[in-house]
């Protein structure tokens, strides 16, 4: 809802209320507030392929990730629909009623990401394979506790730093979705909501890239860490994580 309010503010008011960077620190913000939000509960992943990767590196039992991805997609559908409903007027008035995916008063792009003009699958599979498997690189670091780790409780500032990072640098291509719950919920909206199957067909059929690169390089930045960090970690380093049973994403 935050993030793709951002991106609404920006879009509608063309320019006047937003622009790359009020989106750019929205979006990260709002993760740090859903990580702060939800953290204690399910360790705040927030997106499949950080699920995924937990999964994978046994961090969180396989038998609850369709758990979670299932809510992380109802989460981005519901935000998504909360956004429409607030800026309902704007958008109307936007386009003079017509909801449209592509043209000079598209709107789609507010709620999932959509390819630059240039840009081939080949390309923008690899750029979100990249994208997200630093994502999970830099989480697995921020919440390693044998490593310089973030002192406890600003963790999701950190990630909320990364996130500027990755968007101001990797982000022109496509947006830098590198969740598939924060681009397929919302793109399922937008396709119930009145802008139709071409969500699906625009930018020669992407809606599959910002689903599949991202689980596949989540997965790449984990192992990574884990491969070339983690497993030479000298075994005199002591754990000082408090809650090191209790929450899947600290579970190093």
């Amino acid at each position: 809802a935050l993030g793709c309010g951002s991106v609404g503010q920006a879009v509608l008011s063309r320019g006047a209320h937003g622009g790359p960077m009020t989106i750019t620190i929205g979006f990260a913000t709002a993760v740090i507030i859903a990580v702060y939000v939800t953290g204690g509960i399910s360790g705040g992943h927030l997106n499949p392929a950080v699920s995924l990767a937990m999964s994978v590196t046994g961090r969180l039992k396989w038998t609850k990730l369709p758990i979670y991805i299932l809510a992380q997609l109802l989460g981005a559908f519901v935000g998504a629909a909360a956004v429409f409903g607030i800026y309902y007027d704007a958008f109307m008035q936007y386009s003079n009623g017509t909801l449209e995916v592509t043209g000079p008063n598209a709107t789609a792009h507010i709620f999932a990401t959509y390819p630059a003009p240039y840009l081939s699958l080949i390309n923008g599979f690899a750029d979100q394979v990249m994208s997200t498997a630093v994502l999970l690189l830099a989480v697995f670091a921020i919440f390693d506790t044998r490593n310089n780790s973030v002192p406890k409780g600003l963790e999701p500032i950190a990630i909320g730093l990364l996130i500027i990072v990755l968007t101001c640098s990797l982000g022109m291509n496509s947006g830098c979705a590198m969740n598939p719950a924060r681009d397929l919920g919302p793109r399922l909206f937008t396709a119930v909501a009145g802008w139709g199957m071409e969500v699906f067909t625009a930018g020669n059929n992407w809606w599959w890239v910002p689903i599949v690169a991202p689980m596949l390089g989540g997965v790449l930045g984990a192992m990574v860490y884990i491969v070339f960090i983690e497993i030479h970690h000298s075994d005199t380093q002591t754990e000082e994580n408090d809650v090191h049973d209790k929450y899947e994403l600290t579970n190093m």
